[in-house]
């Protein structure tokens, strides 16, 4: 494909595509990546584990959640045309784990129903061991119907190296925790409350590692705070909206990713189908909504950047696509450039 390195006949970038499999969708999906275009090509697939709605990329392993009432998660590797399963699944002690990521020679994940963080040491060969540490939340928040519990949305390692931050859409909270890498025990050190009923979803660092951006699902609102890796201190600091000013209708933030320069700010919204464009002020201190454009789908559960910086992605889950969109460097603004089909689509990753 044009402007696409190759390596043993595929392209350099490769793609791989979570989903559903409950509602449809394929497995997991890998896909050659055209980087002059950001066009995606199928190449093979995989449904070996049940839903695998969220992956975590390790070198030519594979990590994927299998968001089932059991919880576990599954290795596959990467380096055919094909995902190819690296073993049976290993249960993460915890319900419907949704988010996953490595570090320091440990899978983690966040188990929503469960309302707790995992940790899984890794083999030599990067597949998970059984669990030696699960982190169980306390906690509830003001909107009945979502926040009973504790609901793990996320986990994901803080810049500095030193601390795991997991969001907890349920407790309207964001844990800092530490992890033995010896042992694979998870430690709390430290829960940041966030405005009640706010629910918040994911977190994003700003790329200077001083600044972070918890979107909210249960109000569409963007917690921008403060960072002390040192310390290991979380602070808010304001609220943004993520929709327009007089927005109707219900919209469920689910994704966020911040640019590499730290210039712009991208959210997936649910319900009305937009992408939204934040600026962010020079020392990451402040965000303020300056467009929205639609998904080009319905139900963007996931929005994730190419390692180019000049293509956007979202997983449109309802629609079953996965749409691309070239990103204007001067305003930050995505337009569509392409899409691919991808019944029940929950991610994407790169590597």
């Amino acid at each position: 494909m044009g402007g696409t390195g190759t390596v043993q006949g595929r392209s350099a970038v490769r793609a791989y595509i979570g989903s559903f499999t409950s509602a449809g969708g394929r497995g997991v999906l890998a896909a050659d990546v055209d980087e002059g275009t950001g066009a995606l090509t199928v190449t093979g697939g995989s449904d070996a584990v049940a839903d695998p709605s969220y992956l975590a990329l390790a070198g030519p392993v594979l990590h994927a959640v299998s968001e089932t009432e059991a919880g576990a998660v599954a290795a596959f590797d990467v380096t055919g045309p094909a995902p190819r399963p690296l073993g049976a699944p290993v249960p993460v002690d915890g319900a419907a784990p949704t988010h996953l990521a490595v570090t320091a020679g440990h899978l983690l994940t966040a188990n929503y129903t469960g309302g707790s963080v995992t940790a899984l040491p890794l083999a030599e060969d990067g597949t998970p061991r059984p669990a030696t540490s699960v982190l169980r939340h306390t906690g509830s928040g003001p909107v009945a119907a979502r926040q009973a519990g504790p609901h793990a949305h996320q986990v994901l390692p803080a810049p500095g190296g030193r601390w795991v931050v997991s969001v907890d859409l349920g407790t309207d909270s964001v844990r800092i925790c530490a992890l033995d890498a010896d042992t694979g025990t998870l430690r709390l050190h430290g829960e940041t409350a966030l405005r009640p009923g706010t629910g918040p979803r994911h977190l994003a660092f700003h790329p200077a590692g001083t600044h972070a951006y918890v979107l909210n699902e249960l109000e569409p609102t963007l917690t921008v705070c403060r960072w002390d890796a040192a310390a290991g201190v979380l602070e808010p600091l304001g609220e943004t909206p993520v929709v327009p000013q007089g927005a109707t209708g219900p919209s469920h933030p689910s994704a966020i990713v911040v640019a590499p320069d730290g210039r712009f700010l991208w959210v997936a919204v649910r319900g009305d189908d937009t992408l939204a464009v934040l600026a962010l002020a020079p020392d990451g201190a402040e965000a303020s909504l300056t467009a929205t454009v639609p998904c080009a789908g319905t139900w963007p559960r996931d929005l994730t950047l190419a390692p180019s910086g000049r293509h956007l992605y979202a997983a449109n889950e309802r629609s079953g696509d996965v749409t691309w969109f070239t990103l204007d460097p001067e305003t930050g603004i995505p337009v569509r450039a392409g899409a691919i089909e991808a019944p029940a689509a929950s991610c994407v990753v790169f590597g």
